[in-house]
């Protein structure tokens, strides 16, 4: 935390939120039951504005390691400043969002309009299911058979009876796959017809980020994503031949001002968007709805998997995730 009562100068204050999950949430790397995420406020002159990270150990980030990099930051730090001061990650991110309401806030405008976009809509998103027994992940499918987009968390070598069990209990929908880096080649191109016979649309991060060589050269039947693979621009030069489209997570460019960068980067060297998000509150979704206008996917569900979230939240409807209202950002 920092205190400056100089005219003009930044106030930041980090805290941390704790949302209960409405359910145990599975991925290949393990469970959780609740989402921790850390606050940050930032103060100018009586106008607050403020952002959300979540810190994932996947990136070697924890609560403590991500305060300590904000609180290492200059009273005086602006955004353009913020990118050079720290890397690509969840610390940057929180910053960048908190600076960006502050802007917003102390401008009378919105945020979309501060960054030179066009007024935001509704997207449809994914929402996602957990992994699970093929009949849970079965009764899970049939429960949400009515959403338009399912993805399906999975990257275990016995993820056909899931795949099917899911395609079953929600025949009409479209699905993505999500295997968080756990198949081998081996496993990836034994699925990958059945992924193109069961409908999938794409499939994200098959193999593990530091063995995605063994992609390039290999069939690609549905388009596949890069997600631990891709964090900003920086990553875009190897992920060429082996990836189709790029999954632009704010706790991964650090912020929306580089996520913002990295789009326009994407598209310009063919790359399909995909934007996604951590299992966080509405606070950490509303920024990220902005880069999500006409992307290929959407998935910011973060606040259907909880069971409790900000004031003023996002709206969720048959139209998909509504951008924010300024009562909760932007």
């Amino acid at each position: 935390m920092q205190k400056d009562e100089r005219a003009g100068a930044l106030s930041i204050e980090v805290t941390r939120d704790t949302f209960r999950l409405a359910q145990v949430f599975t991925i290949s790397r393990g469970s959780r039951t609740e989402a921790k995420v850390l606050t940050v406020k930032v103060t100018r002159d009586g106008v607050t504005g403020w952002g959300e990270c979540v810190p994932y150990a996947r990136y070697d980030e924890t609560l403590e390691s991500v305060e300590a990099e904000i609180a290492g930051l200059p009273a005086d730090v602006s955004r353009a400043a913020l990118q050079e001061l720290l890397p690509a990650g969840a610390a940057r991110n929180a910053v960048d969002c908190a600076l960006w309401d502050l802007e917003a806030k102390a401008a009378g405008k919105r945020v979309w309009e501060l960054a030179g976009l066009p007024q935001p809509g509704p997207e449809i998103t994914a929402y996602t299911l957990s992994l699970d027994t093929p009949e849970k992940m079965r009764a899970q499918a049939e429960k949400n058979a009515f959403r338009p987009l399912l993805k399906v968390k999975l990257g275990t070598p016995d993820d056909m009876p899931r795949l099917e069990a899911v395609r079953a209990g929600a025949p009409d929908a479209t699905i993505i796959v999500d295997a968080n880096e756990g198949w081998t080649a081996e496993v990836y191109a034994d699925l990958a017809p059945h992924l193109l016979r069961l409908g999938v649309a794409m499939v994200e991060q098959p193999l593990p980020a530091g063995d995605d060589d063994a992609l390039i050269g290999m069939e690609r039947p549905v388009p596949v994503c890069a997600d631990e693979s891709c964090h900003d621009r920086a990553s875009l030069p190897v992920l060429r031949g082996k990836y189709d489209i790029v999954n632009i997570k704010l706790d991964k460019t650090g912020g929306l001002t580089e996520a913002l960068l990295l789009l326009e980067a994407a598209k310009a060297e063919g790359y399909g968007i995909f934007v996604g998000c951590m299992v966080g509150s509405s606070l950490a979704m509303a920024p990220a709805v902005l880069l999500a206008q006409g992307a290929a996917f959407t998935d910011l569900d973060g606040p259907l998997l909880l069971a409790e979230d900000r004031p003023a939240p996002l709206l969720y409807d048959a139209a998909g995730v509504h951008p924010s209202e300024p009562a909760l950002w932007g």
